[in-house]
């Protein structure tokens, strides 16, 4: 049975062994499988992540759609500080900015006692009846989830009704400890609804005859022999999918369909900013390209499985060596990968000589890394290439995908360095730069501020209006690394008049010591 049979997604602590609370070596990680790794938990907690956040990020970015969040109202605030990602990314792609959508139905502590399905039938027929959306994300947060809302029975009742093709999001945080859960939840909603053909659809062209491409497809083995002629121009189908589930902005999806577009291929990018109407496209594609196999895998994996479209799952194309083998394995399915050298041949040249002017700065400066897993690893990959010193990475949770880049990272560093890996836990955080003090801190906007205040430079790692992946982004983040190391003086002054909320013995003290491993004991 197909995961996508069920009405939720499992979660990834049982799909793939992801774990949250665990402390390593970048050394010993690339010698472990995930599935030795000791997960705990903590005795100690500061901080986590709600999946509800990135999957309201990504169907808030959906034209003509409505996101009707069942639960309280607070639930739906994030999507007041994302609206400027919806806006701008709606008029980078279309000329014109369109806020976010988004309604709730609002439940108080009556509804928790009596049930809130009687609230969520209209609602649905209120969203449809005032903006005739063409589809309405009907999202469950935890307190439906608690009490028992069947919110697929109602939507089954009111779809006759409605205009808007419904689509469940069971996003309830309560059930998983991890996040990137969200991005399962999103896929499994569209995977189970949007991708049926529209009647009134234009023709598309021919499906290749990828039946027999085996799940192995992602490391790259040329596979042009299963593409087939479309019947109305008898030219094979060399159209691909390009993941997005809010892995880059509109800046970086330009990068990488410029660079597949200089071997030969059409590029549909999916599912940030894409019509609900034309999801469907998904199931044409030659083959899907993964961007960061923590967000893509369960939906690509779907498309293969119910489909027959190959995939793509190896390396996020952040950094030189990445992007390279990122773009071969490309190439070799399509049989181009002698194409493929020459651009790769260019594109290199033209970045070593433009990283010239940055490298004399960064040689012999160390670095900390905070992100998402593949992310945190990629761009670790990326600044030791750029000549800085990796002196440790906080990933949000660990799982199998990152295996080969622990391996990178370890043939890279000749020197061992520490792997935090936390749902956030700015305390570790905050202990680990006071010991390791690095020179540079990348992380995400909201995660910058501890190192901020010990007066350490921060850069972001990801933003949607800045490049960052392809030979453009590690250039674009080499020019912007070498702005700010060249005068850090802010955060230096931030440090002289702020301090962190922790103690002297604290920062004196094992790091780890609150993780708590299976058989019950601490860290000492």
């Amino acid at each position: 049975m197909s995961f996508f049979d069920q009405k939720e997604p499992p979660r990834r602590e049982e799909r793939l062994g992801a774990c949250i609370a665990m402390n390593d070596t970048v050394h010993n990680l690339a010698k472990k499988k995930s599935c030795l790794h000791d997960d705990g938990e903590r005795a100690f907690n500061q901080g986590s992540i709600c999946l509800l956040l990135p999957a309201l990020a990504i169907l808030n970015s959906i034209p003509d759609s409505v996101v009707l969040i069942h639960g309280a109202n607070g639930c739906g605030s994030s999507s007041h500080s994302q609206n400027a990602n919806t806006r701008s990314g709606s008029f980078q792609r279309t000329g014109t900015g369109k806020d976010a959508l988004w309604l709730s139905t609002g439940l108080n502590e009556t509804d928790v006692i009596s049930g809130g399905e009687l609230k969520l039938a209209p609602a649905i027929r209120e969203a449809d009846q005032r903006y005739r959306p063409k589809t309405i994300f009907v999202v469950s947060t935890c307190v439906p989830g608690i009490i028992g809302d069947d919110i697929d029975g109602v939507i089954a009742e009111v779809q006759p009704d409605v205009s808007a093709r419904i689509v469940p999001i069971h996003c309830q945080g309560f059930k998983t400890k991890i996040w990137a859960t969200a991005y399962d939840a999103v896929y499994h909603g569209i995977g189970r609804t949007l991708l049926d053909e529209p009647d009134d659809a234009a023709p598309e062209a021919a499906q290749g005859d990828a039946q027999d491409a085996a799940l192995e497809a992602p490391t790259g083995a040329p596979q042009a022999t299963v593409q087939t002629a479309s019947p109305e121009n008898d030219q094979p189908n060399r159209t691909v999918n390009l993941m997005n589930i809010s892995s880059m902005g509109r800046v970086d999806e330009l990068e990488l369909e410029r660079l597949l577009k200089a071997i030969g291929l059409d590029v549909n990018f999916f599912p940030v900013f894409a019509s609900p109407d034309g999801m469907f496209r998904m199931t044409k594609a030659a083959l899907s390209i993964s961007t960061c196999p923590t967000h893509d895998d369960y939906i690509l994996k779907h498309l293969h499985e119910k489909y027959g479209v190959p995939y793509q799952l190896k390396h996020m194309p952040i950094g030189i060596e990445n992007t390279n083998q990122w773009i071969r394995d490309i190439a070799a399915f399509f049989g181009v990968s002698d194409q493929a050298e020459q651009l790769i041949a260019r594109e290199e040249q033209e970045l070593q000589a433009a990283l010239a002017e940055f490298k004399p700065l960064f040689a012999g400066k160390t670095v900390f890394v905070s992100a998402g897993e593949f992310r945190a690893l990629v761009t670790a990959q990326l600044l030791t290439e750029l000549g800085f010193t990796v002196s440790g990475i906080r990933s949000f949770h660990h799982d199998e995908f990152a295996e080969e880049e622990y391996k990178k990272l370890a043939r890279q560093s000749k020197d061992d360095y520490v792997v935090n890996i936390a749902n956030v836990q700015p305390f570790e955080e905050a202990n680990l730069l006071q010991k390791l003090k690095p020179d540079l801190f990348l992380g995400h906007t909201n995660g910058n501020m501890t190192a901020a205040k010990l007066g350490i430079a921060t850069h972001v790692i990801y933003n949607t209006g800045l490049s960052y992946v392809g030979y453009k982004g590690a250039y674009e983040l080499a020019r912007r690394l070498y702005r700010q190391l060249r005068n850090p003086a802010y955060n230096a002054n931030l440090a002289k008049h702020l301090r962190l909320p922790y103690q002297t013995e604290w920062y004196q003290s094992n790091p780890f010591q609150y993780i708590k491993t299976r058989g019950g004991s601490l860290h000492g």
